[in-house]
Order: structure tokens, then sequence, then C-alpha cells
């Protein structure tokens, strides 16, 4: 039963000022991710660093041979390795993708409201004492490059750039005519990533990953090679970001889908239960397609909805990656990607 009289609700995200947003970015960072990170001079995701802390023994097609700990293997007879810290200094670099398909949203949040909430955990939880981060923002316009800086104040003026960036559109509908310029997609970004990111370090890609995703799913996406050639060197976490309508119709009759990449537009009567079937089939299919692109570039997946908690989501990912790192020789390693 619907009551008499309801109080107010409380604004959501998009609804409030830029450095409201951000205030509320921040207390939602450090009271729910705070305490996770910070004091272990961890990234988001676990791995080698450069400060010694003791040694273990060798796991065989886990462990690099060049980490080898031959002293304590010599005086044991049993294989050991080196453990290291992660460094002291980290240099996260992130990749926004601020195309016109992020401006979709059904839910208190669109896509790019999501993807300022990742960055604004990513840079909060990485923050510290010589720690740096840089970033480049894929827009309309071309890239907008912030060069690897320290600093609160640093991460606020790209989180309110961020927030403050025009709004991408769809281009007009007119087959057969191309663009005066194409817009940069995620492959050159991550090139230009390459390009700038010479120290290890940490790099965040914050996209839907649907640019230049080939209906061939045997056919590997455009920018699958350049995040793999990052994943070398760096440790890469790719932050997909979704919304609930991408994944199924709702049945509310005859609408109009605009494509926001090209400007095309179909209507579709979603009153049809095998439309709606095979959209989320084709959706869901889609969807395995991203994660099994990723899978391939070494990059380690973490998916977000702008109708789900992406605090608790970003808790829950943490956890996991940790329980996988301190995983006990013989345990199996596998887990979510």
């Amino acid at each position: 039963m619907r009551r008499a009289t309801t109080a107010p609700a409380d604004p959501g995200l998009a609804e409030l000022a830029p450095d409201q947003r951000l205030r509320r970015l921040e207390l939602t960072v450090t009271r729910r991710l705070n305490g996770l990170l910070h004091g272990q001079y961890r990234g988001l995701l676990p791995g080698p660093g450069s400060e010694p802390s003791g040694s273990r023994e060798y796991r065989p097609g886990e462990d690099e041979v060049r980490r080898m700990d031959w002293a304590v293997t010599a005086r044991t007879a049993v294989p050991h390795v080196r453990q290291v810290d992660a460094d002291r200094e980290l240099t996260t670099w992130l990749l926004v993708d601020g195309s016109a398909s992020m401006e979709f949203g059904t839910a208190e949040l669109d896509k790019r409201e999501l993807a300022v909430a990742a960055v604004a955990a990513v840079g909060f939880l990485t923050a510290g004492v010589g720690n740096r981060l840089g970033a480049q923002v894929l827009r309309a316009d071309g890239v907008r490059r912030f060069p690897a800086r320290s600093g609160r104040t640093h991460l606020l003026a790209l989180l309110r750039a961020l927030l403050a960036a025009p709004r991408a559109t769809a281009p007009t509908d007119r087959p057969g005519r191309e663009p005066a310029v194409r817009p940069p997609d995620l492959a050159d970004g991550l090139d230009a990533l390459h390009r700038i990111a010479n120290r290890r370090g940490l790099v965040v890609v914050v996209s839907d990953f649907l640019d230049g995703l080939p209906d061939d799913p045997g056919q590997p996406a455009p920018w699958e090679r350049t995040m793999r050639r990052l994943a070398v060197q760096h440790q890469v976490l790719a932050i997909e970001v979704t919304d609930p309508r991408e994944l199924e119709l709702p049945d509310v009759g005859l609408i109009t889908l605009v494509d926001p990449e090209t400007g095309r537009h179909r209507e579709v009567c979603t009153s049809d239960r095998g439309l709606r079937e095979r959209y989320a089939e084709a959706a869901a299919a889609q969807r395995e397609q991203v994660h099994q692109a990723l899978r391939r570039s070494g990059a380690t997946h973490l998916p977000l909805r702008t109708d789900g908690d992406w605090s608790a989501d970003i808790v829950r990912h943490v956890h996991a990656q940790r329980r996988l790192a301190a995983a006990p020789v013989g345990q199996p390693r596998g887990g979510a990607a």
C-alpha cells in the first residue's frame, strides 16, 4: 500500500552540483573502501613489486625463474623465490572512455557518472606519499591528457574535469556520409597510453568496451592487441561499465532506438516476447565476447552496473584478488577475472 505522505527523496548523484558530487564520492570511497589498501602499499591488483620481504617455495608454472632466491634454495635444497612488496611509489594511469555510448543510463547513475565514480575509487585508493596519477580521457573532440602527478588537489581537478566535460552526442543519421573528423577510439587511447607509460605501474581502463567490437566473436577486438602489450609491463585493470537496459529490454511497447556512435535510428516493438528473448541472448553473447577479449589481453576484469552498488562490487573484487594472491601452494588459483 502506498503511503499518504513520503519524505523527500535523497537527490541522486547526477542531480547534485559538481562539488557536492565530489564530496559524496570521496566520502563513499573513504568510508567503504579505505583501509583495504592503505598502509600495505598494495595496488588494486596484488602483484610484483621491488621491496624484498622474504622467500617462499617455488610454484612451477606460476613463478618466474628470474625471481629465484638461490641462496635459500642452496641452503634448504628446495627451490625458493624471492617475495617482494609492491613499490612504495606507484604510478597509476587511467584511460577513461568518454564516447557517446557512455552517455546512456536508465538507473540512478548513467554510464559516464559510474565511470567517474570508478575513477574516484581508483584515485583515492591509490593516493599516497610519492604515488602519482595520470589520465587520458577520450572525447569526441580528441584526447584530453592529464600528466601523472601526486596529491589530492590533482585528483579533484581530474574528477571536476570529468564531471564538467561536454556531453558527447550521437552524429546525425546521414547514410553514406562520414564525419569530417574521426573521433579517437579505445585503440587510439591505448596506443597513446602505451607510449607514455614507461615505468611499471597500474593501468586502469574504464569503458563499456563496445568500441569496434567485431560482429564475428572469433575476431579480436581492435583494442585487444595494445592492451595485451600493456599487460606485459603493467598491471591492467579493465573496469567494464554497463546498464541493465543494455542487457534486456522491458515490455514498454513501441520505442525508437538510437545508436549513439552512428546516429542510426530503428523502431522496435518491445511487446514481442521473441524479440526480447533474442535481444537478451545477443546482449549476453556480446558481454561474453568482451569478457573473453579482456581475458586474452591479460587484464583483470571488474564489471560495474549502473543499477548496482559499485562500491560493494569494488570491495568484493579486491577481496577476491587478495584471496587468489594468498592462495597456498597446490590450491587452484583460478577465479573471477
